[in-house]
């Protein structure tokens, strides 16, 4: 059975560095020609769409399938091409790798790689119970499933989040809604922390500020933040918004100064509020973003830039990626343009004759390159792509 396993993993991804090359030479060319200007791009073609994308390192990054069905879940080098920051010219190797793989027996809509090790946590998106995975080394290139955690619910709309803690010792927070969150020790599997109130709002989001600060945001609007040092209740900050059909996805800023710590709000309806973390029920400045509603608002996604001051990227409402300067907005509500598109994924899908058009599932920053991004979609594909800002290249912001 082992034998058959590995025979057919070595196929498939055989079949996938094939297919990456044939893609690569007709859509690239296209999109160099209708794309704003790009420092680098690079593209990928999965057999199965991915909709989590997670680095394990500077130069390699996690995704899996999402099938009902049996789905690969694969850990790809970046190009090489794309890390050679001189004598680009001199590097011919412009494809991902795949370094490490392996199969899942379901759907993977959720993905954690644990800080200074080589293991990862899932959830399925169908229940609240985690896996946890290895994800091979040196000797092996097999991603193995080592452990379970349970969960506190058998069934789940959403599925849980996952954030993983920042600190060396390998610690896990995780929940389906809000009352369910808690810290859980993997080598042990002992809950250590437990998010002490009744509100029973699905989340949207988990994330650690700090090494014991978290922020957890509801599928409402909710924000909580809470210190796992402590049983004291969460601070909590209500939504924007009254409207009970508005969902939102929340991210948060955790700069070393505090008055870089700042989280960000986006509505289905494509408003955005930005506040002070320190004071949450405040609205530092806010807009209402250039974005095609309603969209596929389950795989919507907003993130902070991570070393760009003030810039976001928003995904999930289209088969584009947008860049905004949060800097431009003001205390009252405006329509903002984006500073910079990716079309890459919806240009592609336009030269098929799928009718079903392709969204964005997902989208990442670079943790060092300022402007390095990587995007998969509902088709497969999935691109790195290096963006020049117009504005200090002298021309207009993306229309």
């Amino acid at each position: 059975k082992q034998h058959y396993i590995q025979r057919r993993r070595r196929t498939k991804w055989t079949f996938a560095r094939r297919h990456q090359t044939t893609w690569n030479k007709h859509q690239e060319c296209s999109c160099r020609a209708v794309f704003e200007r790009y420092k680098d791009l690079h593209v990928y073609q999965l057999e199965h769409p991915t909709q989590v994308l997670e680095w394990t390192s500077g130069n390699s990054v996690c995704v899996a399938g999402y099938s009902q069905s049996k789905n690969e879940i694969l850990e790809l080098r970046l190009p090489l091409k794309l890390l050679a920051d001189e004598n680009k010219s001199l590097c011919a190797e412009r494809d991902f790798k795949v370094s490490h793989g392996g199969f899942t027996d379901g759907p993977v809509r959720c993905l954690t790689h644990i800080p200074g090790t080589r293991c990862a946590v899932t959830n399925d998106g169908l229940s609240s119970d985690l896996q946890v995975w290895d994800l091979g080394g040196e000797e092996s290139d097999v991603i193995r499933r080592t452990g379970s955690i349970k969960g506190k619910r058998s069934a789940s709309e959403r599925g849980s989040r996952i954030a993983a803690r920042p600190s060396s010792a390998p610690q896990v927070l995780h929940g389906a809604q809000i009352s369910d969150v808690q810290l859980t020790e993997l080598a042990s599997g002992e809950t250590l922390y437990k998010l002490e109130t009744d509100s029973a709002d699905p989340l949207s989001s988990l994330q650690f500020v700090s090494d014991t600060v978290f922020l957890a945001g509801c599928c409402n609007g909710s924000v909580y933040v809470a210190d796992t040092r402590t049983s004291a209740p969460p601070q909590l900050s209500h939504s924007p918004s009254s409207a009970e059909s508005v969902i939102w996805w929340t991210d948060a800023a955790a700069g070393p100064h505090p008055s870089s710590r700042r989280v960000i709000r986006v509505s289905s309806s494509g408003q955005a509020v930005v506040s002070d973390l320190r004071n949450l029920g405040g609205a530092g400045c806010q807009a209402q973003l250039d974005v095609q509603t309603p969209g596929r608002c389950s795989q919507v996604k907003v993130s902070w830039a991570p070393t760009l001051d003030d810039c976001i990227s928003v995904s999930g409402f289209s088969g584009v990626v947008q860049i905004y300067n949060t800097r431009l907005w003001g205390a009252e509500p405006q329509e903002a343009r984006p500073l910079f598109e990716h079309r890459g994924h919806a240009v592609s899908s336009q030269q098929t004759d799928d009718s079903v058009p392709t969204f964005v599932t997902s989208h990442i920053w670079h943790p060092e390159r300022p402007r390095t991004l990587l995007s998969a979609a509902s088709d497969g594909s999935v691109h790195v792509w290096d963006w020049v800002d117009p504005n200090r290249q002298g021309g207009s912001p993306t229309p």
